[in-house]
């Protein structure tokens, strides 16, 4: 378990300028915060109690196959690890953007190409850790197999893509990377925020080592290097309130 700050919400807004920001504080009885557009006070009282994914069934611990038979069964997603299932949250209107924008860009850019995006309905299992999830986008490379559409679990992505909510991206960026970092194919790990303009791109490097490239610019090009492929920051952010 953790301590997260919630931001301050005013009237319904939750982001503001730095002019904004001043101007509430200067009539604030109250220090407060300032990063990323968001507000945070500095009482401690205004802290949440966070834990990972909370675990969404009745009995304590199941085997992978009972996870996998309550999962077919189930409407909603899971997560599986180490014995638990955990529920996934869901997306609001803005990840739903995000995700429809890359998800085309990334298809059209790979027509050709040995590689196919998939979405969060692609559930991907990881034997080095037991962890069963749902990538928002994963890609997959075969250059000497076909594709198995049948296949109900899949293990091998080059690039996963997970797009941050508030709720979300401190597991994103944490545990769930390191999980993550056991895939043996696995070559670049990508988070894009919902927030405000965001991408950090995980990329392993000739040495295998884990380096990160961000960027913060609307007029920027995300370069996937193991796909080679670049897609502009302001078409992955088309449609949001962020442009």
């Amino acid at each position: 378990m953790r301590r997260e700050r919630t931001p301050i919400v005013i009237a319904g807004k939750s982001h503001f300028t730095e002019a904004e920001y001043l101007e509430f504080e200067n009539n604030s009885i109250e220090k407060h915060e300032f990063y990323e557009g968001k507000i945070f006070s500095m009482n401690e009282d205004e802290y949440r109690k966070v834990e990972d994914p909370e675990a969404a069934y009745h009995k304590r611990f199941m085997t992978e196959k009972e996870y996998l038979a309550f999962e077919d069964a189930s409407e909603q997603k899971h997560e599986y690890f180490q014995g638990e299932v955990f529920a996934m949250a869901g997306a609001g209107d803005q990840h739903n953007e995000i995700f429809s924008n890359l998800f085309i860009l990334i298809g059209s850019l790979l027509k050709g190409k040995p590689c196919r995006p998939y979405g969060s309905d692609k559930r991907l299992k990881i034997p080095q850790n037991s962890l069963y999830t749902y990538p928002d986008i994963s890609i997959y490379c075969k250059t000497n197999s076909p594709f198995d559409s049948s296949a109900k679990v899949s293990q091998d992505p080059t690039v996963i893509i997970e797009i941050l909510s508030e709720s979300t991206k401190d597991y994103d960026r944490g545990r769930k990377f390191k999980l993550y970092r056991e895939i043996p194919t696995l070559k670049e790990y990508i988070l894009v925020d919902s927030d405000l303009i965001g991408v950090e791109n995980f990329r392993l490097n000739t040495v295998n080592h884990w380096e990160l490239e961000e960027y913060k610019s609307i007029d920027q090009n995300l370069l996937i290097a193991s796909l080679n492929i670049a897609i502009p920051l302001r078409e992955i952010y088309e449609n949001t309130n962020l442009i």
